[in-house]
């Protein structure tokens, strides 16, 4: 029974003193590192709070009348339309409603190249405004079309209003050309654009032409992107994303076939930072 003591006592014994040195240790690393380790942690908090936090839950709705899912956290919602689109009743466009999403804007296709212009655009153009919608022109760029030809080709064609969406230029093809032709080529049809307008274009791309040729090299131009997967938009300059494509596969009362949404993504009081 003493033996049997004896020994208890030394384990309970060896255990309070490694408890006890270990006690020691930790107030010896919080008073020498703690200000460390109280970074560390609040750093490794403020990383999980943004990652469940941040703004990438975009409320996506699936509305029946429009035949895809729409991103609800935005307020804005619009379409683009071109001569694919043929002959659109432009009073259904805007009477369609439903879940309190309304289209409040559209984006017409103008001109493409050097000489083509939309053979519906004149009638889309004056009809939308009657529609009370507001309405942007966009030109179709060829890299290998003059850029200064392209940019007159929209001029002669486009008679922009107060309160209309500054000129798009729909960037989408490469054709075969350098970076640095594809670059100048486009600086210079947006100068010339803005020039004439007195209004610094919109430029119209999806994420990978924007990442080799837009992102620093035409950054100080508002952003229009098509982006189909993006569960959130964090790839791209928050100051300069307005735009964002994120169906081309929608449904609308007045308008055959398949159409392209869009919605704005900035603070609605900004809305007029891209409209003359």
């Amino acid at each position: 029974m003493f033996g049997m003591f004896s020994a208890k006592t030394v384990f309970l014994g060896r255990k309070l003193i490694s408890c006890m040195k270990n006690r020691v240790l930790f107030n010896l690393i919080a008073r020498r590192y703690g200000l460390w380790i109280a970074g560390v942690l609040l750093v490794l908090i403020t990383i999980w709070v943004v990652k469940w936090r941040r703004p990438d839950n975009l409320d996506w709705q699936f509305i029946q009348a429009f035949g895809i899912r729409l991103p609800m956290r935005y307020g804005i919602h619009g379409i683009d339309v071109s001569r694919h689109n043929d002959r659109i009743d432009w009073a259904k466009v805007r009477k369609m409603e439903a879940y309190g999403v309304r289209l409040q804007f559209v984006f017409i296709k103008a001109t493409e190249g050097a000489t083509l212009a939309d053979k519906h655009f004149k009638k889309n153009w004056r009809e939308a405004k009657k529609s009370a919608l507001r309405r942007g022109a966009y030109h179709f760029y060829h890299p290998t079309r003059d850029p200064l030809k392209q940019a007159n080709n929209f001029i002669r064609t486009v008679d922009l209003s107060e309160g209309d969406f500054a000129p798009v230029v729909d960037f989408e093809v490469v054709n075969g050309q350098s970076d640095e032709t594809i670059v100048n080529g486009l600086r210079l049809w947006l100068q010339t654009i803005e020039e004439h307008y007195r209004a610094r274009p919109i430029i119209y791309t999806n994420g990978n032409l924007y990442r080799r040729y837009i992102k620093g090299n035409l950054d100080d131009y508002p952003l229009w992107i098509a982006d189909y997967s993006a569960s959130h938009l964090r790839s791209y300059n928050p100051d300069k994303l307005y735009l964002w494509q994120h169906n081309q596969s929608g449904l609308v009362q007045g308008i055959r076939g398949q159409v392209d949404f869009n919605v704005f993504v900035m603070d609605e009081n900004r809305m007029s930072e891209i409209c003359l």
